[in-house]
């Protein structure tokens, strides 16, 4: 599961990124969840007050991606990582949450630990402080290295709106538990089933942010750019167009 983090079988991880929108989502009630997500044999924490479990981090490299933040917390129930931009660039800064409060101590033990060559800082912050960052991201103009297209286009095509469809759409940016149905969902005005969408994972199972959608033709795939920069639970959805061979070579990586 995500970040390594160890998720009992049968536990919904749709349902997980909705409460992290609803008001207090993470004490609707007790959970057989330990720590590390695994089942303690008792109720968690049930008259402890309650608080939003994420934590902020400053000095993340500036090829940082949501992968490495989850094997940077390896072993913790990573629920969302939000990577800060500020005037199109990554920020060095970031937000991650959690799927219990706990979690966020163990988080603040790795604080000044190193990913790659940098340390990086791990420190408390609050609930706003996270939803503000969302609302500034979704807002936030994107160029340079961020915009830049899937592989196979020349760096003179960087603008999508001049990119040569053929019926497939690359996305980025998806919440780590995205279904195909989430993303049926999001492009909801188009004809598209299951067999349409392919979500892309690492080979030990754990996504990486990206999915491929096969639409009818190649105008209902430049219609459906229409949807770019657009919100899948709290994260904003880029949408490149693609091919049939890279989305094909993302499927064979998926499987090795």
């Amino acid at each position: 599961m995500l970040g390594g983090g160890g998720m009992s079988e049968g536990y919904e991880v749709s349902s997980k990124r909705q409460r992290m929108i609803d008001p207090d989502p993470y004490f609707s009630g007790t959970s057989a969840f330990g720590p590390y997500g695994y089942g303690s044999g008792m109720p968690y924490l049930a008259n402890q007050p309650r608080s939003f479990p994420v934590v902020r981090l400053r000095g993340l490299p500036f090829n940082c991606s949501d992968n490495d933040v989850c094997e940077f917390f390896a072993g913790l129930d990573v629920v969302d990582v939000l990577l800060v931009h500020k005037q199109g660039r990554f920020s060095g800064e970031g937000f991650v949450v959690f799927g219990a409060p706990m979690q966020v101590d163990f988080a603040l033990q790795r604080d000044r630990q190193n990913m790659g060559r940098r340390y990086i800082e791990v420190f408390r912050c609050k609930k706003q402080d996270y939803y503000n960052a969302i609302a500034a991201e979704v807002n936030e103009p994107k160029g340079g290295d961020d915009a830049a297209p899937p592989s196979g286009y020349s760096k003179g095509s960087s603008d999508k709106d001049h990119m040569e469809h053929t019926g497939i759409l690359k996305l980025r940016g998806l919440p780590f538990s995205v279904s195909k149905r989430d993303i049926i969902e999001f492009f909801t005005d188009y004809d598209l089933s299951e067999t349409n969408v392919h979500i892309v994972s690492h080979s030990d199972g754990r996504a990486t942010g990206e999915a491929f959608v096969e639409f009818s033709n190649d105008t209902d795939s430049k219609a459906a750019m229409s949807k770019d920069k657009m919100m899948i639970g709290t994260r904003y959805v880029e949408l490149f167009p693609s091919t049939r061979e890279e989305a094909s070579r993302a499927a064979s990586r998926s499987r090795h």
